[in-house]
């Protein structure tokens, strides 16, 4: 027994003995790896930084587009401003002195001839092509605005050797729109033949007064839907050949007894009726981008009861512009008719028309009328009753509706008649 303890207690010392060499063994660390020999063609790359995309630029606005138009208004002197937004009539068949004034010093924007300026179609012609080249004399920014009633009928104003063309009334009682574009587009050939660019129609009236004394034949029937269709289709006509329309007479001449020539008309009807009627055919020309509308000298005693319709905020903004949604050129009926006269002096009267929406003022007549109105507007422009603003924004539309028509103040050559009136009889048949 003692032998086996013995041998047991040896075997046990012999187990620790051994066990705690593993251990230790198991303990010392390993050696490093030992690093690759180096020499001059194999020396130790040097750290490279970390490839890294470079930082991109902040996102910058991109810069404001440039408005030529707001440009060139900008540029403008308030003379010029001023003159683009009247419009008048001279005396005679020739070029004059004082119609070279009126370009020259006062910068008015537009002309328009009536009968007593025309005779034939090369003295049409030639008197415009005088004007244009006034105008460039002067060193304008703009080209003129050179316009006429032709509406056909018994209002013409074209020389006599140009094919005569019917009367509204007589277009809208064919019913066919086809045949109304073909009488505008011929309106536009004729107009722009003796060098004139706008046309102070189609007729947008309704007739539904047989006593109304200025529009009779002039409207294209009774209805509405006659002069819409009828009216639109000849607008498009003569848009078609770059010529300038300006529908008329908002907010509608057609129910009324009074010729606006001698007397205000008054119109009694309430809006719901108006826009059923009257309002109906301009709303159609401006959603097909009628560019200009003439404006009445009507009282129209539902909408403004105190003031006439080419001098009424109420009529000029809130409704045609507002409602309607007319964003071109607003012009003043002529200025020196009775209905105007008879309600307040021309010149206080222009500063209301421009105050209440219009855009150019038309005076037609007598050239100290003429310089009252651009004395009156500059005036009011210097004080500051017209504020600057309401006198940018409407030669901004002024010019871009000679722009957008691309009117030029380069000489009209003579046109053959024989072939003009050759394409203006061939549209007017049926």
């Amino acid at each position: 027994m003692r032998f086996l303890r013995i041998r047991l207690i040896y075997i046990t010392a012999i187990c620790l003995i051994v066990l705690a060499g593993c251990r230790t063994k198991h303990a010392e660390p390993s050696a490093p790896e030992t690093p690759p020999p180096t020499s001059a063609n194999h020396a130790a790359p040097n750290p490279q930084p970390v490839d890294r995309e470079p930082p991109k630029p902040a996102a910058q606005e991109p810069p404001e587009s440039v408005d030529p138009t707001a440009e060139l208004v900008a540029q403008m002197s308030m003379t010029e401003k001023i003159g683009q937004m009247v419009l008048i009539g001279v005396d005679g068949t020739a070029m004059k002195p004082e119609i070279s004034t009126f370009i020259k010093e006062r910068r008015v924007g537009g002309i328009i001839l009536y009968s007593h300026n025309i005779v034939s179609a090369t003295q049409t012609t030639e008197l415009v092509n005088g004007l244009k080249q006034s105008n460039r004399e002067a060193g304008a920014r703009l080209p003129l605005l050179l316009s006429a009633d032709q509406e056909g009928g018994r209002v013409s104003r074209l020389p006599k050797e140009i094919a005569a063309f019917p009367a509204s009334m007589t277009i809208g009682s064919t019913n066919d729109t086809k045949y109304a574009y073909q009488v505008g587009s011929a309106l536009g050939e004729a107009i722009k033949s003796v060098g004139l660019n706008t046309d102070y129609a189609p007729v947008l009236d309704v007739n539904t007064n047989p006593d109304n004394p200025v529009i009779g034949d002039r409207s294209f029937g009774n209805t509405s839907k006659t002069v819409r269709s009828m009216g639109v289709q000849e607008m498009l006509g003569m848009k078609s050949h770059e010529v300038i329309p300006v529908v008329k007479h908002f907010p509608g001449h057609g129910d009324t007894s009074v010729d606006s020539h001698k007397g205000l008309p008054v119109v009694d009807h309430d809006l719901q009726r108006l826009r059923s009627i009257e309002f109906e055919p301009f709303a159609s020309a401006i959603k097909e981008g009628a560019p200009a509308v003439m404006v009445a000298h009507i009282l129209m005693n539902k909408l403004d009861p105190d003031t006439p319709a080419s001098m009424s905020r109420i009529v000029i903004q809130n409704f045609l512009r507002d409602e309607l949604k007319f964003n071109g050129v607003v012009i003043t009926d002529d200025m020196t008719m009775e209905a105007i006269g008879k309600t307040m002096p021309i010149g206080p009267a222009s500063v209301q028309a421009v105050l209440a929406g219009a855009d150019i003022v038309l005076v037609g007549h007598n050239p100290k009328q003429q310089n009252d109105v651009l004395d009156a507007l500059s005036a009011a422009a210097e004080s500051g009753e017209i504020p600057q603003p309401v006198i940018d924004a409407s030669v901004y539309r002024i010019v871009k509706l000679k722009q957008s028509f691309r009117l030029s103040d380069q000489p009209t050559p003579p046109a053959d008649m024989s072939e003009l009136n050759k394409h203006i009889q061939e549209a007017l048949k049926r």
